[in-house]
């Protein structure tokens, strides 16, 4: 496989090699692509559980077990987070 990279990032995996972390260009591409990975997954995890959060707000609101969000709601939200902090 032959990868081309801009001059910033070659020169940044240089560094990377260069400060004795890492013992070759390809350790410190193939550990991005492992936390690429990484973060794609928790990406994914998240996206998964908003989903689910977003069914289970349908399925609420189609069930009538929702109340309009107005200004007395919001005053509502804040004025018991503010007892919440305050103790």
């Amino acid at each position: 496989m032959n990868v081309s990279l801009t001059s910033e990032l070659d020169s940044w995996v240089h560094q990377k090699v260069k400060g004795g972390f890492y013992n070759s260009a390809s350790e410190v591409v193939r550990e991005s692509l492992r936390l690429l990975k990484e973060r794609e997954q928790q990406k994914e995890i998240l996206f998964a559980s908003l989903k689910s959060e977003l069914c289970l707000g349908i399925k609420q609101i189609e069930t009538g077990h929702s109340e309009e969000f107005t200004g007395k709601t919001l005053s509502q939200i804040k004025s018991s987070g503010r007892k919440k902090l305050s103790k």
